[in-house]
């Protein structure tokens, strides 16, 4: 059994409002669907067939939001984190570019509607996010963006030195990109009124319960655990990087890549002032990224990629982080404590965007979220439940594919292109007499 980081040391942990009361499934029961994870994604789709009167069960081994669910760092950025828009109309063709265009870009509709209609405690902020251009040149490709994203529908603007500054707090940026639709939240706390939300719906959720595996039966299939089994119509797995078992190389589809993400003491009025006054949440701009934003105890929840011995050394993980910080906002009025540091685990593809995989019939699975789970999770549950409720095929928003292994490369590729990002934005920072971040 994969070894996963430790949950209860996140930020979300210590602060999130208490998870609903739930217990292991025993014995046998009967759903129309049973949904395998109790993430974002699993829930979401939960909660949309809940709504529409259908009998559905999840199933999760630990607790609700125990993965990427609960440990990520809380942005809510309606876009996609690897490819631009005309990318991804390349990789996916149509119609399922625009259709997930669509769906992605007006994610944090339904975040937003989701907290209003169930009252989930989760910190929820929308304050816009912020990319930066930490050299002249990356303002061509952030205006780029601006018109791929305002073409088909999402509220961005681009803002020049003077303006980026106001915002950020950061005088190091030439310009930036601005996002004012996306938001952050605590992420175990939105996970878990998700999963209070499936329960006053009718659904029903069990805990610390295995998926052991999953036979046809007659007519249905029965999702066995260690102590109980679900007997059911059609099933979806939802697991992603924290797939244990339960379906037969299901956890070959991905390669797990790790990121960290740490929190500072909370800061003196003083320092909110200079250090991210809108409260956006804010990406620095480089691809071996630094992004960070405040909770609502204004603390600085800020995140990296491991590279070398960053991640592994904890003090000088924390150095790293302290100093980047520092030189983004040379007027930070105290030295950041980073009270918190955790990890997240991410199911890393050759082609990262959300997946649908036909395991067999009346069985799917879903992966994919890799740097924007909480909008692609809070969306994807309306493409899984409607593929639960019998819309065809070609009608869907995402393509059903065969299950498909990732080839052997995987392994280091995403720490090769890591390494890569980094050493392109250093040559570009040098040769337009960009000054680098420490640690760069």
């Amino acid at each position: 059994m994969p070894k996963f980081s430790e949950f209860k040391d996140t930020l979300w942990y210590a602060t999130a409002p208490d998870a609903p009361d739930t217990v292991p499934l025993e014995g046998e029961v009967k759903a129309d669907v049973c949904v395998v994870g109790a993430g974002y994604s699993g829930l979401t789709t939960a909660l949309e067939l809940a709504r529409q009167g259908v009998s559905v069960v999840v199933l999760e081994r630990e607790e609700i939001g125990f993965g990427g669910s609960g440990r990520n760092a809380g942005h809510c950025t309606p876009t996609f984190t690897h490819f631009s828009l005309p990318e991804l109309r390349k990789h996916l063709g149509e119609p399922w570019a625009e259709r997930l265009i669509r769906r992605q870009t007006r994610a944090n509709d339904k975040v937003s509607e989701m907290i209003s209609r169930y009252d989930i405690e989760c910190e929820w902020e929308q304050n816009g996010y912020v990319q930066g251009a930490l050299f002249p040149s990356h303002l061509k490709t952030l205006r780029r963006n601006m018109e791929n994203y305002n073409a088909v529908g999402a509220r961005t603007r681009m803002l020049d030195r003077d303006e980026v500054h106001a915002v950020t707090g950061s005088s190091r940026f030439y310009g930036g990109w601005f996002h004012e639709e996306a938001g952050g939240l605590n992420a175990l706390g939105y996970a878990r009124g998700l999963g209070r939300a499936v329960l006053e719906e009718g659904g029903r959720i069990f805990t610390g319960t295995t998926v052991t595996g999953c036979d046809r039966e007659g007519q249905a299939w029965v999702v066995k655990s260690q102590r109980g089994s679900v007997r059911a119509e059609k099933v979806i797995y939802t697991t992603g990087a924290y797939t244990v078992a339960g379906w037969p190389k299901l956890d070959q589809t991905f390669r797990i890549m790790r990121v960290f993400v740490a929190a500072t003491q909370p800061l003196s009025p003083a320092s909110q002032a200079v250090v991210l006054p809108k409260r956006t949440t804010i990406q620095d701009g480089r691809g071996d990224i630094y992004v960070y934003k405040y909770n609502s105890e204004n603390r600085i929840v800020a995140s990296m990629f491991p590279m070398g011995a960053r991640g592994r050394d904890p003090a000088l993980t924390r150095k790293i982080l302290s100093e980047r910080l520092k030189w983004l906002h040379p007027d930070l009025r105290e030295e950041p404590r980073w009270d918190f540091f955790w990890y997240g685990e991410l199911d890393m593809q050759r082609r990262t965007v959300p997946r649908l995989y036909g395991l067999a019939p009346g069985v799917v699975a879903m992966t994919g979220l890799s740097g924007r789970g909480v909008p692609t999770g809070s969306m994807i549950g309306g493409i899984l439940s409607d593929w639960a409720l019998g819309v065809s095929e070609q009608d869907l928003d995402l393509k059903l594919e065969p299950l498909s292994r990732q080839p052997v490369y995987m392994n280091l590729a995403p720490k090769i292109a890591l390494r890569t990002y980094r050493l392109r934005d250093n040559i570009r920072a040098k040769r337009q007499r960009a000054d680098l971040p420490p640690y760069a």
